[in-house]
């Protein structure tokens, strides 16, 4: 089905599967943000309105997209072999307006970012960034299709990708999140830390990395539902992060951990003209 364009509370596209009703919002002006996914009559995301609302203000809420780092940098800057580049938490994908369109088998949208003045003073290679969405029965299907479009000869791309959704929840402190390894990191100390010590926080506000994870679940007793991350490497690290007071809990799939562009640790490369494409699936269910 075509998107519809709305004007209020403020321009955004809404894209409808016509059989289950299941909507995408996307605002790709800002950052290529999915603000909304509405799957079996509910609305999955949280956003915060009253903070969208003012452009100075970085967002919370939707599924912000992390690109070209996850996390941070030390001193915020990026180190490559021709100098050192100016690099904020997250990069600067979720910053930049993207371009929009339907995919071309009718079943979701695809935004697209690339390369351009906004972006070289940062990151001075030349790239394709795309993000297809498709909705599935009682899911949502993720593919980011990155490109490194340099001429042979050039420097190889360091990046990491990630995505920074936020589910909306009844009550962060009566969640349960199942599948996770036993063993994280701690983002707030990057220390490492027993993973069910971190959960059993999740209401007071944290902040955790696991590496080579499955499928995730979240259990929202209260709102009656389940929703399973299904991840496929090398997009199978796993945050998740809550920040109280919000009925919210981010549950993210990333390629690498905090830092990776410096370490090396499951930093991702590709050679000029090559291209890496990373899938994910958010799965709904109902609980019995």
């Amino acid at each position: 089905m075509p998107m519809l364009s709305i004007k209020d509370p403020w321009p955004h596209w809404i894209f409808e599967d016509p059989a289950s009703g299941d909507q995408l919002r996307l605002v790709p002006e800002r950052g290529g943000l999915l603000t909304g996914w509405r799957c079996g009559g509910r609305e999955i995301l949280y956003l915060d309105a009253d903070r969208f609302a003012d452009p100075a203000l970085s967002v919370r809420g939707g599924m912000p997209v992390l690109f070209p780092i996850c996390g941070n940098l030390p001193g915020d800057q990026l180190p490559l072999p021709g100098g050192s580049y100016p690099m904020r938490q997250h990069g600067f994908a979720r910053d930049l307006p993207w371009s929009l369109e339907p995919l071309a088998d009718g079943g979701g949208v695809a935004m697209e970012l690339s390369d351009g003045p906004a972006t070289r003073p940062h990151f001075p290679f030349p790239f394709r960034l795309r993000l297809e969405l498709r909705l599935e029965s009682a899911a949502l299907a993720i593919t980011a299709r990155i490109h490194h479009g340099g001429e042979p000869g050039d420097a190889a791309m360091p990046f990491s990708f990630g995505l920074h959704p936020y589910v909306a929840v009844a009550d962060p402190g009566a969640v349960r999140i199942q599948g996770l390894p036993e063993r994280c990191t701690d983002h707030l100390t990057m220390a490492p830390a027993a993973t069910a010590d971190q959960l059993l926080r999740l209401g007071e506000g944290v902040d955790l990395f696991c590496a080579d994870s499955g499928a995730v679940r979240l259990v929202d007793p209260a709102a009656g539902l389940s929703l399973t991350l299904e991840t496929t490497a090398p997009f199978d690290c796993v945050v998740v992060w809550t920040e109280k007071p919000r009925p919210m809990v981010c549950l993210e799939p990333w390629t690498a951990p905090r830092q990776a562009l410096v370490s090396g640790d499951r930093r991702l490369l590709l050679a000029p003209g090559e291209n890496r494409n990373l899938h994910c699936r958010y799965r709904l269910e109902t609980l019995a």
